[in-house]
């Protein structure tokens, strides 16, 4: 098998993909499917609506961390992920009902968000380190990478037929067809084997929270990852807003052509999820390269004269932000314990995703004062600073050099000596 799936290769993460693949699509439906109940059904095109059901959606995630990450190395993780998942089928139910009876409110929907948020934010470290329960250590980066390619495979496909069906039907029905394919990861949790899965120690007694808070805060190689991967999440990977207000007021677009945005996406997310997924190992040079990327690819977008050419900047973009979280998400589970992973992937997704609550209503304020244009610039903008910054520090603390090869392409090197006791030289 190529080493590009080589993780397929185990029966239980086969199983698991699958269902996965098919449940990522219908979560990408759910998403352009909700953005557009509020931005045209609930409110008229409502940038600050949006801001706050987003920011609704993604609060669990900073409030609930600590006991998400407990709960996720405590107990069972294929037990967890059955809990949440059945939730989440829950609440894509009822807000696809209220939308096809026509009795959605907007506050219903906030309500519906914050549900969504917790059971997501409950799920997200339980499935996150569930993966290094399928496969072995030295193919754990693979399938961190192969999981981000199933996350944008459905954002290549599911976009699209949310758009149709919208078009063709209405909101509700598009909303509907997401629960339907929550059966899909079920029926997968079902059919694995736990004999051969490889579960973590399992963690007891008092003083787990403090014990994940006090590991993390003694390595500063994850810290570092984690302060550039929160400046991502917070104020440049807010698309859930961005494409919407870009395709509906900069535009003037319809469902079909905002569908499309986050397929035409996708394109560069799935293709940069594939190539991390041929790296053995993750490295800090290929997350800083790929958040340059991201600056340059965002600029352009925020730039860009015609839907035509937004559209053609987001395949960069999606590159760019893909490499840089697929190589961090990898970074951080091959840096850490087994009986911490689970507490640590809560702080991670906290980081990432928790600074959404913060950014989301920004952006969505941004975008009703400022217009669509910067949603997006001062995302380009903050991750520019926070790469500068970081290059900085690395300058005065670590031995960082470029190094230039004839006839070859230049090589960036990171030699991190104080960090050197903790990470191996092959991850830097």
């Amino acid at each position: 098998m190529s080493p590009t799936f080589s993780s397929l290769h185990v029966r239980n993460y086969r199983i698991y993909a699958t269902g996965a693949f098919i449940s990522n699509i219908g979560t990408w439906m759910g998403r352009v499917a909700q953005d557009w109940l509020v931005l045209t059904e609930l409110t008229n095109h409502s940038s600050a609506a949006l801001g706050i059901v987003t920011g609704l959606q993604f609060l669990p995630f900073l409030l609930l961390a600590p006991w998400a990450g407990m709960i996720a190395d405590r107990f069972p993780k294929r037990r967890i992920l059955l809990v949440t998942q059945v939730s989440l089928a829950f609440s894509s139910l009822l807000l696809g009902a209220l939308a096809v009876t026509d009795t959605a409110e907007l506050w219903m929907v906030y309500a519906i968000a914050l549900f969504t948020g917790v059971a997501t934010a409950i799920d997200n470290p339980a499935r996150q380190s569930f993966v290094s329960e399928m496969v072995p250590r030295d193919r754990l980066a693979n399938a961190v990478a192969l999981n981000s390619a199933s996350f944008n495979g459905g954002r290549l496909i599911g976009p699209g037929i949310a758009g149709l069906t919208i078009a063709v039907f209405n909101t509700g029905v598009a909303l509907l067809l997401n629960t339907l394919t929550f059966v899909a990861v079920l029926i997968a949790l079902v059919l694995l084997r736990p004999g051969e899965l490889r579960p973590a120690p399992v963690t007891r007694g008092k003083g787990a929270i403090k014990d994940g808070l006090r590991y993390v805060s003694n390595r500063p190689d994850l810290m570092l990852v984690m302060a550039l991967v929160f400046v991502l999440g917070t104020f440049g990977m807010n698309f859930q807003i961005t494409t919407a207000l870009m395709a509906t007021k900069e535009f003037g677009k319809g469902p079909e052509e905002f569908g499309l945005l986050g397929s035409i996406m996708a394109i560069g997310s799935l293709a940069a999820a594939l190539m991390s997924a041929r790296r053995p190992e993750p490295r800090l040079r290929v997350l800083l390269v790929a958040l340059a990327g991201f600056v340059l690819a965002t600029a352009a977008a925020s730039l860009a004269p015609s839907y035509t050419l937004f559209a053609l900047a987001l395949v960069p973009v999606g590159l760019s932000a893909l490499t840089a979280l697929t190589t961090a998400n990898a970074m951080v589970q091959l840096r850490v314990e087994p009986a911490m992973r689970g507490r640590v992937m809560a702080l991670y997704m906290a980081i990432f995703m928790g600074g959404t609550p913060v950014g989301a209503p920004i952006i969505g304020w941004i975008g009703e004062v400022w217009g669509p244009r910067w949603t997006i610039a001062i995302g380009t903008v903050a991750v520019a600073l926070a790469l500068g910054g970081v290059s900085i520090w690395l300058a005065r603390h670590e031995n960082v050099r470029v190094s230039y090869e004839s006839q070859r392409r230049p090589r960036f090197r990171v030699t991190t000596a104080p960090l050197s006791e903790a990470v191996p030289e092959a991850a830097r």
